[in-house]
């Protein structure tokens, strides 16, 4: 078993350095082609390589081929990055996600947590006890679990979740904040457990999209007739959950929230496993410090709303 992962990994890092390469050759190509039509002068690193590259855009990019040598491997995903590898069943076969806490979890946690179970179909809620991490994923490998979610807390408040996608990853860290739970408000009632229609809002720049699929890949393709819809709404690097159902009358539209609401902050994208974090390539990291992080956003460069202001 171990041999045979073993070769699956590298068979995908292969792969994956392949379309790294053909995806820096594309957007060399990309550049020439502008400049040429555009009649502007080839950038210096290009010049060298400009008429080798020039008589590869007459054979590669006119035809079928263009999509094979953009795209890399075609998958779930419909990017031109590896993501194509990691989600390649995405949408044909249902997730199938474990649910777990940090260890010692206090009886809010344990609350948050079968929200959270109720939140995503066909997930699992699991007693993390003393496993260790590695025994966890391995577990999880072996019972062809496809996400696998961690939900830590400080002092008895929820304050970070981590998904990590199998078998090979990535890892999305994600901080937790304003989290309202079901159990706070009385009298709500039950909550639907149907596959849910989503709504992403917001979600615009690369690593936007990247989000929008690690999230949006949690879930079950839903029924066109489903009463209930799950929205991540981005406004300033925070994304705001909330789960709805509606129900018409007449010709109006009723919205009931039914909890829990929260908003994420994502600060880290790992390109492996929990089991293996530390050895794991970083695809990319919030840097909170820098003189221009209040400045820059990530997710998407424009605002998801704009606030009333008060007179």
């Amino acid at each position: 078993m171990l041999r045979r992962q073993a070769r699956l990994r590298r068979e995908y890092l292969y792969r994956k350095s392949v379309e790294d390469k053909q995806k820096s050759i594309q957007a060399k190509k990309d550049q020439i082609k502008r400049s040429l039509e555009e009649n502007i002068p080839i950038h210096g690193d290009l010049r060298k390589e400009a008429l080798a590259l020039q008589k590869r855009i007459d054979f590669e990019d006119k035809g079928p081929q263009r999509a094979a040598v953009i795209g890399g491997f075609s998958g779930g995903a419909n990017t031109q990055s590896s993501q194509d590898d990691e989600y390649r069943y995405a949408g044909v076969e249902d997730p199938k996600i474990m649910i777990t806490t940090s260890r010692e979890p206090s009886a809010r946690l344990k609350m948050f947590v079968k929200e959270i179970r109720l939140i995503f179909p066909n997930a699992q809620r699991m007693n993390r006890g003393g496993y260790e991490m590695s025994q966890l994923i391995h577990a999880c490998r072996a019972n062809e679990v496809t996400d696998f979610i961690v939900v830590h807390e400080h002092r008895g408040v929820p304050d970070a979740l981590v998904i990590c996608h199998l078998p090979y990853g990535p890892t999305a860290s994600f901080t937790l904040s304003g989290v309202v739970m079901r159990h706070d408000i009385p009298d709500l009632g039950t909550m639907s457990e149907q596959y849910p229609h989503l709504v992403f809002h917001n979600f615009k720049t690369d690593l936007g999209l990247r989000t929008m699929s690690t999230l949006k890949y949690l879930f079950p393709v839903p029924k066109p007739d489903s009463k209930r819809v799950v929205t991540f709404a981005n406004n300033d690097d925070y994304i705001s959950f909330r789960q709805h159902t509606y129900r018409k009358s007449g010709k109006d539209i009723e919205l009931t929230e039914v909890g829990p609401r929260f908003q994420m902050k994502l600060y880290e994208i790992k390109l492996g496993t929990l089991d293996a974090l530390d050895a794991a390539d970083t695809e990319w990291a919030l840097r909170p410090y820098m003189n221009t992080a209040a400045k820059r956003r990530f997710l998407s460069l424009e605002d998801g709303w704009k606030e009333e202001q008060e007179d």
